[in-house]
């Protein structure tokens, strides 16, 4: 429920509404977006960084938070472990039960192997079902891949991986007909053509939403898929340890039962990485949109492996998570919002930044707002947050448009007393994607041979920054491409020994590094507050 003082700010947005009615506020020039950028996006202070002193990427600069599990122990170190005796002996194991390990399931299936998901909590629990606005795909007459390219090139500031990209835009519409098939309710048009909306950074209308809860609807869909056809999942068992092969090769897992205490062997003649984000390490106090379970285990177990990880020091911060309610502090409040005319104000009820820049710059014009200028919306707590007039969509397009379009959202916030229809919301940035990760090629194969990648996990397709709706897109394009090269890889491989000495070299240089001393072991497969205080010499997490 909103405050006396809150409902007392909220007349100045009601009172000045209809004259901004078809108003905008001008589209920042490129200096203009570099120096707000530079400023006040998290990614450019420096205090939320170090250097990484071991490993493939020695001498980058990664978040602290992030660092630090990247170079921290393993957690099998003192495990007693027969590498021959195995508890899962199969083609293709697939760690990580979102939108990119299902799809990747789904392919690799289809090609024959025999196919294992692993995955740390239940099959789905995923940052994939917590996606709202849409998945991105050139569907219209007057849009193509070409136009999904530039846009999407544009907005990762042209240090996307080409080929990546290329692949990403040109698999979209074909991943749209796939999804359709298997049974997603996109939002569709009167005669039953689809329905896309604009988002942050598009130049045409290509976000492909059904309706809030998009990628819910998405992993509702796989996940049913991939039980119907049989397809074996393990749940509650996440990986800690990537095996390798006695020629350093991928060759399974070490996998640890959460209800039973135990660990497990997995083999495998090709592994893919799905494992997913790393929100929940809540770099630089930042609160989440991600789900418990993004706690950055696929790039800690991939770094001691010796994959070369991309843009880890790129993270990106939604522009509008929830400040208030406390309860919601960081959900998602879908772009879709924007997309569709919402409009970002200060307190004084102004407009001051274009409402569909790219997500970097949209959220770096809400901090300036809020730090700089002073000119936040205040909320109980001493925080101060930007506030987004949801009621203009039902001014703009007619009655009853936030209710119908936004379900997730009126029920969200109608706990707390707030009906979006009728009153604004107070957003603030919150993380929400992991743009760097593992370098992967267009086969989604990383630098260790028979190790494949997809989703979160991986860097070079977002580049520095992604477009709203990229992220299911990315997931589903380069899941089933780990998927079907992976299964057709598996039918070539020859195993072999199997060995963790990757692990102890690793643990050797943390040892030369002087790094061997801290107490926590990674990966930590859940956020510390979910435990017992972590050691004194940990890095401290304090949320937001």
């Amino acid at each position: 429920m909103y405050t006396p003082e809150i409902r007392n700010l909220i007349k100045k947005v009601e009172e000045t509404r209809l004259s901004r009615l078809g108003k905008e506020f001008r589209r920042m020039t490129a200096d203009e977006k570099q120096d707000v950028l530079e400023r006040f996006h998290p990614d450019h202070v420096k205090e939320g960084f170090t250097t990484l002193e071991a490993g493939v990427n020695k001498g980058e600069r990664a978040p602290k938070e992030l660092a630090f599990l990247l170079q921290a122990k393993s957690r099998i170190r003192d495990a007693s472990l027969n590498l021959n005796e195995f508890d899962y002996d199969v083609d293709v194991l697939i760690i990580g039960g979102g939108g990119a390990g299902a799809s990747a399931a789904l392919m690799a299936h289809e090609q024959g192997v025999k196919t294992l998901v692993v995955t740390k909590l239940r099959f789905g629990d995923s940052n994939t079902v917590m996606a709202q606005g849409g998945i991105q795909a050139a569907t219209l007459p007057s849009d193509s891949p070409a136009i999904h390219y530039l846009d999407t090139i544009g907005g990762g500031h042209y240090t996307n991986t080409p080929e990546l990209i290329y692949n990403l835009a040109l698999d979209a519409p074909k991943v749209i007909k796939w999804l359709a098939q298997l049974g997603v309710m996109f939002d569709r048009e009167h005669d039953g053509t689809l329905k896309p909306v604009h988002g942050g950074g598009t130049s045409r209308r290509r976000m492909h939403p059904a309706r809030d809860y998009s990628g819910a609807e998405i992993m509702r869909v796989l996940r049913d898929e991939v039980r119907s056809r049989g397809i074996e999942v393990v749940e509650f068992s996440p990986a800690v340890e990537l095996i390798l092969d006695e020629d350093g090769k991928a060759a399974g897992a070490v996998l640890y039962n959460l209800e039973t205490g135990k660990y497990l062997i997995a083999r495998a003649k090709t592994v893919i990485l799905a494992a997913g984000g790393s929100g929940r390490l809540h770099y630089q106090g930042f609160p989440t949109t991600n789900h418990n379970g993004a706690t950055a285990d696929g790039l800690v177990m991939a770094y001691r492996a010796g994959a070369k990880l991309k843009f880890v020091d790129s993270v990106q911060y939604h522009p509008t998570g929830a400040l208030f309610p406390p309860q919601i502090l960081g959900l998602l409040v879908t772009e879709k919002l924007r997309g569709m005319g919402a409009t970002p104000l200060n307190v004084q009820a102004e407009l001051f930044v274009h409402h569909l820049e790219t997500r970097d710059v949209e959220a770096a014009a809400f901090i300036r707002e809020c730090r700089e200028k002073k000119l936040g919306v205040p909320v109980p707590g001493g925080m101060a947050g930007i506030w987004l007039d949801t009621p203009l969509l039902d001014v703009i397009h007619g009655q009853g448009t936030v209710e119908k379009n936004f379900p997730a959202m009126v029920r969200q916030y109608s706990r707390f007393g707030i009906n979006i229809s009728r009153d604004p919301i107070i957003v603030y940035p919150t993380i929400h994607y992991q743009n760097g990760g593992m370098e992967i090629n267009a086969d989604s194969m990383t630098g260790i041979e028979n190790l494949f990648a997809a989703g979160e996990n991986t860097g070079g397709v977002q580049g520095r920054n992604r477009l709203a709706g990229n992220s299911l897109l990315d997931i589903l394009v380069f899941g089933r491409r780990a998927g079907i090269n992976a299964a057709l890889k598996s039918k070539e491989v020859k195993l072999k020994q199997p060995t963790l000495d990757h692990v102890a070299a690793f643990q050797r240089e943390l040892r030369e590094q002087g790094l061997d001393s801290r107490e926590i072991a990674a990966p930590i497969l859940l956020p510390h507050y979910t435990h017992k205080p972590e050691p004194a010499n940990s890095p401290e997490h304090k949320i937001f």
